[in-house]
C-alpha cells in the first residue's frame, strides 16, 4: 500500500515541474538544500525528492486505505451504470484537497495510466466483479513495474550520462509517457497489418489491384510517417539535440525543426 502511495507521489514529482500553481515542494526542496538549491537544482530533485514529498506519500496512504474514498471512485464510475471517469470527480478533487492542493483534482484524474487511475480501475473492477484486461491484476495494490519510481542511484546514473552526452543516459521509459510508447506501437502494428493485407490482392482486374493497392500503401505510409514523426519529437522532448535527432532521421535539422513544429500544433 505505502509503495504505490509512494508511486503515485513520485509520479506528481516529475510532473511538477510543469505544474505553475506548485510551490509547496519547491520550498522544501530549497530548505532541504540548505536555503538554495541553485545550479544544482537536478542533482538535489534527485536526492531531495524522497524527503520532500514524504508528508503527501503519508496523506495519498492514508487517503487510499479509507473506504469513503474508495466510495467516492465507485459513484465517479457510475456505480450500478458505468462510465468514463470525469475529469472533475469527487474522488481526485477530495485527494487534492487531503493532500493540500485543491487544484490538483482534475489533473490527477486525466493523468491516464499512470498507478493512481490503475488503482481506481482495480477499485471500480472489484466492486462489479469483473478481470481485467490481459496483464492486469484486480488487487489495488499491485504495483506495474513501470510505475515503480526510479531509483536515486538509477537518476545519479542517468544524471551522470546526461552530462557527457546529453541524451545518452535517458531512459525512453523514463521519459516517454506510457500511452506516447503505446501510441507509437499500435500505430506501427496497424501499419503492418495493412501490408499485411496486400498479399491477398495480387489477382484480379488491373484497376482493382491498383486501387487496392496504392489505398492500402498510402494509408500505411501516413501510419509509418505519423509514427517517425512523434517518435522524433518524443526523442527531442526527451533531451535528445535536435542535429542527433535529425542525423538519424535522414535529414537536415531545419526541416526536421519545421516538421515538428508543425506536429506539435497538430497533435
Amino acid at each position: 500500500m505505502f509503495a504505490l502511495a509512494y508511486a503515485v507521489v513520485a509520479r506528481w514529482w516529475e510532473q511538477a515541474l510543469h505544474w505553475e500553481r506548485e510551490t509547496i515542494w519547491p520550498g522544501r526542496l530549497h530548505q532541504v538544500a540548505g536555503g538554495n538549491a541553485g545550479a544544482e537544482l537536478e542533482w538535489w530533485r534527485i536526492v531531495g525528492r524522497d524527503a520532500v514529498v514524504f508528508p503527501e506519500v503519508v496523506a495519498v496512504a492514508d487517503a487510499l486505505l479509507d473506504p469513503a474514498m474508495a466510495e467516492l471512485v465507485w459513484a465517479d464510475s457510475g456505480a450500478g451504470r458505468p462510465r468514463g471517469l470525469p475529469a472533475d470527480g469527487a474522488f481526485c478533487r477530495r485527494l487534492g484537497e487531503r493532500v493540500g492542493r485543491e487544484w490538483l483534482g482534475p489533473l490527477a484524474a486525466t493523468d491516464y495510466g499512470g498507478p493512481l487511475t490503475s488503482w481506481m480501475g482495480a477499485v471500480i473492477r472489484l466492486r462489479r466483479g469483473t478481470g481485467g484486461p490481459p496483464g492486469y491484476d484486480n488487487d489495488p495494490w499491485w504495483l506495474r513495474q513501470e510505475h515503480q519510481p526510479a531509483t536515486m542511484a538509477g537518476q545519479l546514473r542517468v544524471l551522470g550520462k546526461e552530462k557527457k552526452a546529453p541524451g545518452s543516459g535517458t531512459m525512453w521509459r523514463a521519459t516517454v509517457p506510457a500511452e506516447q510508447r503505446a501510441l507509437i506501437t499500435s500505430t506501427i502494428k496497424n501499419a503492418e497489418e495493412q501490408l499485411l493485407q496486400l498479399r491477398g490482392v495480387q489477382t484480379g482486374p488491373t484497376a482493382d489491384v491498383a486501387q487496392q493497392l496504392l489505398r492500402t500503401l498510402r494509408h500505411s505510409a501516413a501510419l509509418i510517417d505519423n509514427a517517425w514523426k512523434r517518435t522524433a519529437l518524443l526523442a527531442v522532448n526527451a533531451g535528445m539535440p535536435l542535429e542527433e535527432v535529425a542525423r538519424w532521421a535522414g535529414m537536415p535539422a531545419a526541416e526536421l525543426s519545421r516538421v515538428l513544429a508543425a506536429s506539435r500544433t497538430e497533435g
